[in-house]
């Protein structure tokens, strides 16, 4: 077996190492509730701002807390989705100083591969 010394595990040029600017702050959380309708979803704002929004059938959650969700380390966003039976729902959460386009992109994407239930 021979092993190739010339070509390293990473290998840049000087044009890559250049600085970028990244999104940081929280953004218009709007960007993030204006995603949901009424028809499908209930809204609720609480005693300390924080907004608290459900789907009708119970199965997804968003939690903004502004402030932090109390008894955290600065979450201030969460998604849940519960399972089933047969398969584990899932968390998802995020500080207070991400960027509301960032969970506004996570959010259409759990919204997005969601389907109804049709009865029979």
């Amino acid at each position: 077996m021979t092993v190739d010394t010339a070509k390293p595990g990473f290998s840049t040029t000087i044009a890559a190492l250049r600085l970028r600017t990244w999104r940081l702050g929280p953004g218009q959380p709007a960007m993030v509730i204006d995603q949901f309708t009424d028809e499908d979803f209930k809204l609720v704002v609480d005693d300390r701002a924080d907004l608290h929004i459900n789907s009708r059938d119970g199965a997804f959650y968003l939690g903004w807390f502004p402030t932090g969700r109390p008894g955290t380390d600065h979450e201030g966003w969460v998604i849940a989705v519960t399972g089933t039976a047969d398969v584990p729902g899932y968390r998802i959460s995020f500080d207070v100083e991400t960027p509301a386009q960032i969970v506004a992109a996570a959010v259409a994407e759990v919204i997005g591969t969601s389907q109804p239930v049709h009865s029979t």
